[in-house]
């Protein structure tokens, strides 16, 4: 039973993902934000991923606003990346 415990929170941490990034878009009223990825390694690489993310909590977007830095977290849910953690740079 420990060991098939063990293997549920290890399972939980490896699909939280930490990333940082740029808001380019929030519905608060879809509860959706669009973040645009910074580009991890290489200096002087422009660009990153854009992509759309659901928000487990609503709330988590009243201090976010379009063209803010941001640090997240997210994990799958029903399919879809979620995020569950969000903070301003």
């Amino acid at each position: 039973m420990g060991i098939a415990a063990l293997g549920l929170v290890s399972t939980a941490a490896l699909a939280e993902q930490n990333m940082s990034g740029m808001v380019t878009q929030i519905d608060r009223l879809k509860g959706t934000i669009t973040i645009q990825q910074m580009p991890s390694g290489t200096v002087g690489t422009s660009g990153g991923v854009v992509q759309e993310f659901k928000v487990g909590n609503g709330g988590m977007l009243e201090p976010i606003h379009a063209g803010d830095k941001v640090k997240f977290s997210t994990t799958e849910s029903s399919g879809r990346p979620t995020i569950d953690k969000i903070e301003k740079q």
